[in-house]
């Protein structure tokens, strides 16, 4: 029992890191723009189908080497999968950021639709799968017959994650465009009558964001070894749950929300009903909704007036 515990446990910190990264973007793009972008699960989807496209082409121009490999599709992923973010700010939402709320939203689920269908006629409605690149991984213990593992492709996705984390705190908090990103977020207007490019720092926090998404579709690529158009829906919802769970607009609230509804689905599946976990984590979002719509880490709103 404990052993088969820990093991939930490690899976559950993995998935959670993942759940995590796209969290980010979302409560990130919520905090410069007050708007949800519905869009950003599937910027997750297309950069997962650019790591498959990516590592395909790579192997068959003969490149071997794992971390090189790794390596070259996380820049591809991240580069192509930015200007998807990129392009969503301008299309779906710079020209509707005057308008009222549903507008936007209703451009974003737009958007969203129209990803998954560009990717479902550019790549075929199959799933697409890659020869697993990272096997094995580290035995930690033996209890009762039962051997706790810590795989390669998890060790990836924890470190990863730790690291993004450590350099986009830094990022936030100790650079110049950490501050025009927090003092956007407080008041644009005056933002912009201080100098500052809001337009230009919009566009970059939504980059970002999909940037983060990007690792994270490369990573989930590594780790499942298969893709298919629909995921960036199941993990956008989860990840949306996840940044409302932790508090929307709080980055630590965010990862923390990802790794509640990583470890909560890794249990769910092993102790009660595997056909039940997106349930439970839905069942999540909808009590944080009643009884703390601020979060775990959140703020109440105030209203300016």
């Amino acid at each position: 029992m404990l052993a088969h515990a820990f093991q939930q446990l490690i899976n559950g910190l993995a998935l959670g890191s993942v759940y995590g990264l796209i969290a980010i973007g979302y409560t990130m793009v919520y905090g410069i723009i007050g708007m949800i972008n519905f869009a950003h699960g599937d910027i997750y989807m297309v950069s997962a189908f650019i790591a498959v496209t990516s590592f395909t082409l790579l192997a068959a121009l003969g490149i071997t080497s794992v971390p090189l490999a790794l390596l070259i599709v996380l820049v591809v992923a991240i580069v192509l999968t930015s200007a998807y973010g990129w392009s969503v700010e301008r299309i779906a939402y710079r020209p509707l950021r005057g308008a009222p709320r549903l507008a936007p939203l209703i451009s974003a689920i737009g958007m969203s639709i129209f990803l998954q269908n560009l990717v479902q006629v550019t790549q075929g409605a199959r799933v697409k799968p890659i020869p697993p690149l990272l096997t094995g991984g580290i035995d930690l213990f033996t209890h009762d017959g039962v051997t706790v593992s810590f795989s390669y492709s998890q060790m990836l996705i924890i470190v990863v994650t730790l690291a993004l984390m450590l350099g986009f705190t830094y990022l936030i908090t100790r650079t110049s465009f950490g501050r025009q990103q927090r003092a956007c977020e407080q008041d644009r207007t005056m933002t912009a009558l201080l100098g500052i490019n809001v337009d230009r720092t919009i566009s970059l926090t939504f980059m970002i964001g999909a940037a983060l998404a990007a690792v994270a579709g490369v990573l989930v690529t590594v780790y499942y070894g298969v893709v298919d158009f629909y995921i960036g829906f199941v993990a956008g919802i989860k990840a949306f749950t996840a940044a409302v769970l932790g508090g929307v607009g709080s980055l630590p609230g965010a990862m923390l929300g990802g790794l509640i509804i990583g470890l909560l689905e890794a249990f769910w599946a092993a102790y009660l009903s595997p056909e039940y976990k997106d349930v439970a984590t839905f069942a999540i979002l909808i009590l944080v909704l009643m009884f703390r719509p601020s979060g775990l880490l959140g703020r109440p709103e105030v209203e300016k007036v």
